[in-house]
């Protein structure tokens, strides 16, 4: 809910759903268009999910990773510097699978490896200082068709409109790496301004009635730190998600 006072909205505190926690890790559902920490980009914003974890938990939390501000999905976060310590390191080592949905532009129906080297993303800003002259760092996807649907309503050349659901495991963690290499396939995320379809993403806004990047960080598996057990977490697809599959008549029954 949103209120305005002199002029100003005034937006209502979030409350972040938390997907997990214990003494030592804490994972909560981020929503899209919500910042993890406050960067150069973000004078305008209010809430951020390291400040509503904090608060909503009542203790200072390390993240452990990121996600795009545009992307949803499992957002994990460490309550001690030893547990953080030993995450990152378990992050480094390749040791935690993250897996992720995305909708795409077209319909992507094989499965396979994408091994793409991906030169690094510098900001204008945050990275002035850094060299544009780094060689492009190897990059390792492999992707999944989960299923494809079809509009019957015809856009620039075509006579429908297609989609595909996408699954996708990263083996590395470069920079929108999923979102540049389902571009690379020429199958772009859906909703992403970078990289994306400027014919179907504003079909999408208005068929849809939203506009978002359509990639959500679905699942994280790892080994504990502590207590060595394994450990799933995942995040449910939204109510825009929702609506998507609602909508769309999809091809095989596996959602």
């Amino acid at each position: 809910m949103t209120i305005k006072s002199a002029g100003t909205v005034i937006v209502d505190k979030p409350i972040l759903k938390i997907l997990f926690q214990d003494e030592f890790l804490v994972a909560v559902d981020k929503p899209a268009g919500l910042f993890v920490h406050r960067s150069f980009m973000d004078k305008d914003e209010i809430y951020f999910a390291l400040q509503l974890v904090r608060d909503q938990i009542g203790q200072y939390v390390y993240p452990l990773h990121r996600l795009d501000r545009p992307t949803s999905g499992v957002l994990l976060f460490a309550l001690t510097q030893d547990v953080a310590r030993l995450m990152g390191q378990a992050f480094s080592d390749r040791k935690i699978q993250k897996t992720y949905y995305a909708l795409t532009r077209g319909h992507l129906l094989s499965d396979g490896v994408i091994e793409h080297p991906l030169k690094e993303k510098l900001d204008d800003l945050g990275d002035k200082n850094v060299s544009r002259d780094k060689e492009a760092q190897s990059a390792k996807t492999h992707y999944q068709s989960i299923t494809i649907a079809s509009l019957p309503v015809p856009l620039g050349k075509y006579s429908s409109v297609r989609y595909s659901l996408i699954k996708c495991l990263p083996h590395t963690g470069r920079r929108h790496q999923i979102r540049r290499h389902l571009a690379h396939l020429r199958h772009p995320i859906i909703g992403d301004i970078n990289y994306g379809d400027n014919k179907q993403n504003p079909f999408f806004g208005e068929y849809f009635g939203f506009k978002r990047l359509m990639l959500i960080a679905k699942r994280v598996d790892f080994i504990h730190p502590v207590t060595e057990l394994p450990i799933t977490i995942e995040a449910e697809f939204d109510e825009q998600w929702q609506q998507i599959f609602s909508k769309l008549t999809w091809e095989q029954d596996s959602l």
